[in-house]
Parts: C-alpha cells; sequence; structure tokens
C-alpha cells in the first residue's frame, strides 16, 4: 500500500479468531393424542401416467356468511348531512347580510331626510325678507359721518 520509500508505515493490527459455536440439537416435539375420528384417512390417486400421490383428504371448510353492507356508509351519509347544515347557515348569512344592508340603507334614507328637512328650514329663514319684527330702519345712503360720529 505504501511505497517503501515513505516514512508512513501501515500500523500493526492485530487479529481476532472467532470459533463457531456448535449448535445444540432442537428437542423433539411432544406427540399429542388424536381423537380416532378426527383424522381422515389416507387417499392415492393414480395418474395418467401411472404415477401414484398419496395424502390426505382435505375437508372444504365453508368461508364464514358475509354480513350484508348498508347501501350507504356512514362516512357518506355524514358528509351529506354536513353539507345539507353548511348550506343552511350560508342561506342564513346570506340573509343576514340582506339585512344589514337594508337597515344601512335605511338610516342613510333618514339622514338624508333630516338634512332635507333641516336645510329647508334654514333656507325659509334666512331667504324669508318680506316680515320685519319691529326695529327700526335707518336708510345709510343720505347719512352724513362727521368726526367718527354719525348724524343722521
Amino acid at each position: 500500500m505504501f511505497p517503501e520509500n515513505t516514512r508512513h508505515r501501515p500500523a500493526e493490527q492485530t487479529v481476532a479468531i472467532h470459533q463457531p459455536t456448535p449448535i445444540t440439537p432442537y428437542p423433539a416435539a411432544s406427540v399429542v393424542p388424536v381423537q380416532p375420528g378426527g383424522v381422515s384417512p389416507v387417499t392415492s390417486i393414480v395418474l395418467p401416467d401411472g404415477r401414484v400421490i398419496t395424502g390426505y383428504a382435505i375437508d372444504h371448510t365453508q368461508p364464514a356468511p358475509v354480513t350484508a353492507k348498508p347501501l350507504v356508509s356512514r362516512t357518506a351519509v355524514n358528509i351529506a348531512l354536513g353539507g345539507i347544515g353548511f348550506a343552511a347557515v350560508c342561506g342564513g348569512l346570506v340573509l343576514l347580510t340582506t339585512f344589514i344592508a337594508a337597515l344601512a340603507a335605511l338610516v342613510q334614507q333618514l339622514i338624508i331626510l333630516a338634512a332635507v328637512i333641516f336645510g329647508g328650514f334654514i333656507a325659509v329663514q334666512v331667504l324669508t325678507t318680506g316680515q320685519h319684527k319691529g326695529g327700526t330702519t335707518v336708510n345709510i345712503c343720505k347719512a352724513v359721518i362727521k368726526r367718527n360720529h354719525f348724524h343722521g
């Protein structure tokens, strides 16, 4: 790995030797007594080419009856009911927003009506010039003012 002319030398490595562990034999299984009617008889079958196959006959077990499933799953029913509830809430929210918009329009109409009535009252007060409620009328066009003193 390293050339001879370099100063680096590989470190000495120790070698560990592992011995295999012997496997102990597995104990033989205990024999379970079987009732005489519990084991199927041995059956032999001759194949067309002349070979004979011998074995136990296996009884076919019937599968467990399948329980009838409902036509619609519970999850689908829950989703449908949630959708119906959501639609009902949305309808109520639409009615609520319509009611709020109508109430805002009514308040706006009342404010405009009050402004028109109050403005009309002020206009009538300012523009009415035909009647005086008393006092002295002075025609200042012919008056003479001398030294900050009014001579009428």
